[in-house]
């Protein structure tokens, strides 16, 4: 839904002038002072000057300019004079509707030009809010009052206008306009409010004749060629528009006042009035003029709202002549004799001195540019005026405070107000909780309960425990299966002891359980803490979810032993049941009694309570004006009379703060004549034996009461000690589970690689036994022919030496590279290990020949190819390789495992990176769905076969591995 359109003033444009030069000459002449001291001065009026220029038609900030560059100019009024005769500086304006340009050298010329268009953008602000909005609606209405406010400024002061803008029947037309628009947002208001019928038609009947002026005097300057011809339209529309609103809204008032005769008629008119709006709206043309100041959619939107309005208007008039005629059958009276609807003003002219009172345009416009502009003679005095001012309000500030000191320090020795507590019986409220305990009772209450926090720290525990137990069984498993086959194979099994390998695994289970250990001791302590203070802790929790700390805190001071009785309301009370309250004894007949002795000391105290709070007004009051008095104007009114007479000048002027002096003496005096008073009423009122008796029994009360505080402030204390020890218990345990996971993947890693070098080492060794024994057997049947040829009677036969050599005895073959190798590319593992450093380092000896191919690493089996057993063992065996190998873990300390293969000194021989599964003689890590390893100690690599069983039996006849299943 659109909004109706506003007319808004175009700006009027200037020229450039030049503000510094010529007041930098009269600076020098009339001043006799250096024009250079006041260049920044200058430069600013002339760059505000200048900003003022560029000032925008809708922009908060062209107008803030606008508005100091006007504070300015009134400042400069005061000290140059700007016309013709002294400093000439030339103003050019053009109109702001006829862009004629006019030329002046008056100050006032250039002020009233600012003045307009202060108003013009005042008011395409406001013609361009949001009125759909409370804020828009409330920023419209004010910034059109204030542009009809400097509009009447212009009109009041400015007599001879050198321009048609500026002259009175243009400005007068444009103040009927800005009222009638603020008139029509207030009805806008109010009708969006649900406000009376009674009351919007009065509203609108206010707008309506606003309109009606703007409408004459638009159409006379229009015909003058001054305003835009659609301003006419806009204007005659909204005349007709709010005429017939004021009509509606009356009629619904009459109706209401069962007036149905007179509310038909003005339907009637209201419908005039709306065929009017809407043939005038229908008739505006759809491109408007860049001058107007009027949206491409103006016609549009008036002929909607019109449009509209007319609906409603002879909906409402066709159901009233319906109820007429059926129902009440009165007389619908002409238009003619209809009376006149009051009409109600809601919009006014803001006037200049109201807009620039406000705090925020004084902020806009900022101090004086030139306020240093005042003769040295002049600055003198004014400086010598401040020092006696200043003399005064030190004098009077130490009076002040050596009263409050005086005063603080008697009612400190008397132990007043508080003493009068325990007289009174007014220590229920003592019997409270303060705000600290219910504080505290709110935050154990806000906590949970320790139970599960222990539970889970115990379960942490147990889980790190697991990981270590388990990385604690690989490694001993691994360890014993490499020295069985050492023991099998004797100096043929040639894999490095595993001793040497695990000892920084180990070293790292050790310090991992025994951190876990002193952990143990940590939760211990927590726990023994925790039970230590169980019942207090569900005790302050239970108060704290009920909002029970006063009842928690009574018991508690029962318990340290206080000795209250219940009071009326069910308060504790410091008297005793036996007693009663001092304020209910007396000493006797023609006697005071200790209510009245009470009274007459809380009444002193208020009283010089009052002397003190009007002493420190008083003060504050007399440095405000001290700080704001500025006699400048009068040391320059009489710069001539004052010559050797300053003395007696400045004591007159100190004589307007000689009230606030005898005020403040007074105050002393009266003050110096309570505390005699008090003092004597008070010490009468503690000769009484029974008040003696109460401050001893308020006493142990007080006593008893830092107990109970102390008591709980440990408890408090060691709560917080529990939840800051709970959380780096759980933090601590989350780190470590994180640790000791790392750690379990090395050893996974390492005994996966473990286990993938035992496989080659053995088939090789299989492989060797099975070429040895093969050439023995050729020895054996070479050996058995020859015997039998000697056996042989055939003389021809005779034996003889064979011609054929003997072969010669197989060796043992070295481990070379070759006895590594395999026709089946072994897996690759290129992608899963960190890159070898170019470093070298310090190889360790190993038992392995020379020929053995040589590696950064002490210790790598993996350097060598995989090499595949002869034959696959049986089928249904478990395997323990996994082709799969991961990267290294990275939580894992860089200290206990070096990356990239480099380890820093001699004998140091970590465990290789990829993670794997950890060995087990009753587990399977590379498939799930086999049970048993195969091989010795589980160390084949191997893929489960497809054939069947007759096939895999076969293979196992062959199988080298077959025979040292009872290694496991």
């Amino acid at each position: 839904m659109s909004q109706l359109p506003m007319i808004s003033c175009p700006l009027k444009q200037t020229n450039e002038i030049d503000w510094v030069y010529p007041l930098k000459a009269h600076i020098r002449q009339a001043y006799g002072d250096d024009p250079d001291r006041y260049t920044d001065e200058c430069n600013t009026l002339n760059r505000l000057r200048q900003d003022m220029r560029g000032a925008g038609k809708d922009s908060a900030a062209g107008r803030d300019l606008l508005y100091r560059y006007y504070g300015q100019l009134e400042f400069l009024d005061l000290r140059f004079p700007v016309d013709e005769n002294h400093i000439k500086i030339s103003f050019t304006w053009l109109d702001a509707f006829t862009n004629k340009p006019i030329s002046q050298y008056s100050l006032a010329y250039e002020k009233a030009s600012i003045i307009f268009n202060i108003s013009a953008v005042l008011s395409c602000h406001a013609a361009n809010q949001n009125r759909f909005e409370d804020a828009g609606l409330k920023t419209a209405y004010h910034s059109f009052q204030a542009a009809a406010g400097m509009f009447t400024y212009i009109n009041e002061n400015f007599l001879h206008a050198p321009s048609t803008d500026l002259s009175r029947d243009t400005v007068k037309t444009l103040i009927s306009i800005m009222l009638a628009q603020g008139q029509e947002v207030f009805l806008q208001k109010q009708i969006a409010d649900d406000k009376k019928i009674g009351l919007l038609a009065k509203l609108a009947s206010q707008a309506s004749y606003l309109y009606g002026q703007a409408v004459e005097g638009i159409q006379e300057n229009a015909q003058k060629g001054v305003f835009d011809k659609l301003w006419v339209q806009v204007a005659q529309v909204k005349y007709h528009y709010s005429s017939s609103l004021a009509q509606y809204y009356q009629a619904l008032a009459d109706d209401d006042a069962n007036a149905h005769g007179m509310a038909i008629a003005r339907l009637q008119a209201a419908e005039v009035d709306g065929r009017d709006a809407l043939r005038i709206a229908s008739a505006f043309p759809s491109s408007v003029s860049p001058n107007s100041n009027l949206n491409s959619d103006t016609g549009v939107c008036l002929t909607d709202a019109s449009r509209k309005h007319l609906a409603n208007v002879q909906e409402r008039l066709s159901t009233f002549n319906k109820d007429n005629d059926f129902i009440y059958h009165q007389t619908i009276p002409a238009e003619t004799t209809l009376s006149v609807i009051p009409k109600l003003p809601a919009a006014k002219a803001i006037p200049v001195s109201e807009l620039y009172q406000g705090q925020d345009i004084q902020r806009i416009i900022g101090p004086d540019i030139f306020q240093k502009l005042v003769p040295m003679s002049v600055t003198e005095s004014a400086s010598l005026y401040d020092e006696e001012k200043a003399k005064l309000i030190r004098a009077e500030a130490e009076n002040v405070e050596t009263a409050n000191g005086e005063m603080a320090a008697s009612l400190d020795y008397l132990k007043l107000p508080e003493s009068l507590n325990i007289l009174k019986g007014g220590m229920e409220q003592e019997t409270s909780a303060d705000e600290g305990f219910r504080a505290w009772c709110d935050e154990v209450a806000g906590h949970e309960p320790f139970g599960k926090a222990f539970e889970q720290l115990s379960a942490d525990k147990s889980s790190i425990n697991g990981v270590l137990d388990r990385c604690t069984k690989q490694l001993d498993v691994e360890e014993s299966i490499c020295e069985k086959m050492r023991s099998k194979y004797g100096a043929d099994w040639t894999q490095q002891p595993s001793s040497r390998l695990t000892s920084t695994l180990w070293t790292d289970i050790q310090s991992y359980r025994g951190a876990i250990d002193e952990a143990s001791n940590s939760d211990t302590q927590l726990l023994n803490t925790a039970r230590q203070h169980e019942s207090d802790f569900d005790e302050m929790r239970s108060a704290g979810e009920t909002d029970e700390a006063d009842v928690l805190y009574q018991r508690a001071m029962q318990k340290a032993g206080a000795s209250r009785s219940r009071g009326r309301n069910g308060v504790t009370s410091p008297a005793s049941p036996q007693e009663g309250s001092l304020l209910d004894e007396d000493y006797g007949e023609g006697g005071a009694t200790v209510s009245d002795q009470i009274a007459k000391v809380e009444d002193l105290l208020k009283r010089l309570n009052l002397i003190k709070r009007d002493r420190m007004q008083v003060l504050k009051d007399l440095k405000e004006k001290a700080q704001t008095d500025d006699i400048s104007n009068v040391l320059i009114l009489n710069k001539k009379s004052i010559a050797n007479h300053e003395p007696q000048l400045f004591q007159a002027e100190l004589e307007k703060y000689r009230p606030h002096q005898n005020r403040l003496l007074q105050g002393t005096h009266k003050q110096t004549a309570l505390m005699k008073e008090l003092t004597k009423a008070y010490g009468d009122l503690l000769q009484d034996k029974r008040v003696r008796s109460e401050q001893l029994r308020y006493e142990n009360f007080t006593r008893q009461r830092n107990q109970v505080a102390t008591k709980y402030k440990r408890v408090f204390q060691a709560f917080n000690s529990l939840v800051d020890g709970l959380v780096r218990a759980q933090s601590f345990y989350t780190e470590m589970r994180d640790t000791v996971e790392s750690l379990e993947k090395n050893v996974e890693t390492f005994v996966s690689n473990r286990r993938a070098e035992g496989a080659q080492l053995l088939g090789q060794i299989e492989r060797d036994k099975a070429n040895y024994s093969g050439g023995q057997a050729d020895r054996e049947r070479d050996r058995l022919r020859e015997l039998m040829e000697r056996m042989s009677m055939d003389p021809s036969s005779s034996p003889t030496k064979s011609s054929t050599p003997r072969p010669p005895p197989v060796a043992r073959p070295s481990q070379t590279h070759d006895l590594y190798s395999s026709k089946s590319p072994a897996p690759s593992l290129t992608n899963h290990y960190p890159k070898a450093s170019s470093t070298p380092n310090i190889v360790p000896p190993m038992q392995s020949p020379p020929s053995l191919p040589t590696v950064n690493d002490p210790y790598n089996p993996m350097v060598y190819p995989f090499q595949s057993p002869l034959s696959p063992p049986p089928a249904g065996q478990g395997v323990y390789y996994h082709n799969h190998v991961q990267a290294p873990h990275h939580g894992y300390p860089q200290q206990a495992y070096p990356q990239n293969g480099q380890y820093p000194n001699q004998g140091y021989v970590p465990p290789p990176p990829p993670p794997g599964p950890p060995p087990s003689s009753q587990m399977n890590f590379g498939n799930p769905d086999l049970s048993h390893p195969s091989g010795p100690g589980g160390y084949a690599y191997h893929q489960p076969s497809r054939q069947n069983g007759g096939a895999a039996t076969q293979r196992e006849q062959h199988d080298p591995w077959a025979g040292l299943n009872a290694w496991k």
